[in-house]
């Protein structure tokens, strides 16, 4: 979706090389981006004429301990070959819902994925780091190592280093339910409104996807995507059953698959063109306040395309202070994407009123006060402290700033 056209790409192969291409990015007066090893929405991963630290020859998965569930990725493997190495154990990590993302974009910003309302976060399941600071050294870092670094890179990891391993303790997950639904959407609002009440009352083992765009043809259609973290069909039908019903039902289809499968995605290179806007909130409920904004929204044709992630669950069990990522008592993600940056940020204003935060990783507003609304006041605070310690000089800024000078 997205093009650039740097005017160098390095791909190191190790950290002692990401250190290397480091101290060179720091040498160069262009703009430096990091990019993990697959596809971004914000458009922070490239830049036109700049720098480009590539991590994706180093994408090594290892199992470190069977007893414990616990595996080291590295930061440019994508999340589809993870999930592809960790089936044959009966095991997964809940990451995103597109197995092409790369692995260190994601799992230092949130991972708002299939199984989030079972399993948390993808953060929530980190133990531990590597990172390459800007000054060039290494660090591990864990909840007994440099704990404060722990903290700030599960939710706002881009602005303190270059992350270049991750160790996490994965989950026991078989075969899951996978719905796809395809609904009449004349009704917008009642449909979002539905499917939120659905949601919130569904056992956290279910965790789905709502998509709307405009109308086509003269017809609106929504889509729905969930999984089941089960592989009993009589517990993936009861499921499934509430959410069928939020609209006239036009196609369905509900296989049961390894969770392998559903993150299995064809290869995409970087070839993106274009510079799209995507705006980003969290909200607690989708009222009828809400879902009727969001239909007037869609229906005026200013965004292409408009998705309501469900969260809450697992999530919501974890403190608000406990990580970066903040806002964790949100039920939903929304993310919507246009044509026209002026015209969704013009109408993006009446929406923005219903949320209480959002999610940087869905965001390509650069504004200041999009920090304000992504850590409360204490976080941001915390974090502003912790850039002008680790990152004085700013080095890593090609992202959601945290100005170590607070501005």
């Amino acid at each position: 979706m997205r093009g650039g056209a740097p005017g160098l790409v390095i791909q190191p192969r190790d950290a002692d090389e990401v250190a290397t291409a480091l101290a060179f990015a720091r040498d160069q007066k262009v703009p430096l981006a990091v990019r993990s090893g697959g596809h971004g929405i914000s458009g922070r991963s490239t830049n036109d004429g700049g720098l480009v630290i590539d991590l994706s020859r180093m994408r090594k998965i290892t199992v470190l301990s069977e007893a414990d569930r616990l595996v080291r990725i590295e930061a440019g493997a994508r999340w589809k070959e993870v999930a592809a190495a960790l089936a044959p154990h009966g095991w997964a990590l809940s990451s995103g819902d597109y197995g092409g993302v790369g692995v260190g974009g994601l799992a230092t910003a949130g991972g708002i994925g299939w199984l989030a309302r079972e399993h948390g976060l993808t953060i929530d399941r980190l133990r531990a780091a590597d990172l390459v600071l800007a000054d060039g050294s290494k660090v591990h870092v864990s909840a007994a190592e440099h704990r404060d670094l722990f903290w700030a890179v599960r939710g706002a990891g881009a602005n303190f280093g270059i992350v270049t391993a991750f160790e996490f303790q994965v989950d026991e997950v078989g075969e899951v339910g996978f719905g796809q639904f395809v609904y009449d959407a004349s009704d917008a609002a009642g449909l979002l409104e539905r499917w939120g009440a659905a949601m919130e009352a569904a056992p956290r083992d279910l965790t789905t996807n709502l998509i709307m765009g405009p109308p086509r043809r003269g017809q609106a259609l929504a889509q729905v995507y969930g999984v089941v973290d089960s592989s009993t069909p009589d517990t993936i039908i009861d499921r499934l059953t509430p959410i069928a019903r939020i609209a006239p039902l036009l196609d369905q289809q509900v296989q049961v698959v390894p969770y392998a499968g559903v993150m299995n995605v064809p290869d995409a290179p970087h070839d993106g063109q274009g510079d799209p806007v995507a705006r980003s909130g969290l909200i607690d409920h989708l009222t009828p306040e809400f879902a009727a904004a969001a239909a007037h929204l869609i229906a005026s044709g200013t965004v292409y395309f408009f998705q309501v992630r469900s969260v809450g669950g697992a999530v919501a069990e974890v403190a608000e202070d406990a990580t970066a990522y903040s806002h964790r008592s949100a039920n939903f993600s929304v993310v919507a994407f246009g044509a026209s940056r002026s015209r969704l940020d013009a109408a993006w204003g009446v929406l923005a009123t219903h949320f209480r935060g959002l999610y940087l990783s869905f965001e390509t507003d650069q504004h200041p006060k999009r920090l304000e609304e992504a850590w409360p006041p204490a976080t941001l605070a915390r974090l502003r402290a912790l850039k002008e310690r680790y990152d004085p000089a700013n080095v890593f800024r090609d992202n959601f700033n945290i100005d170590p000078m607070g501005d």
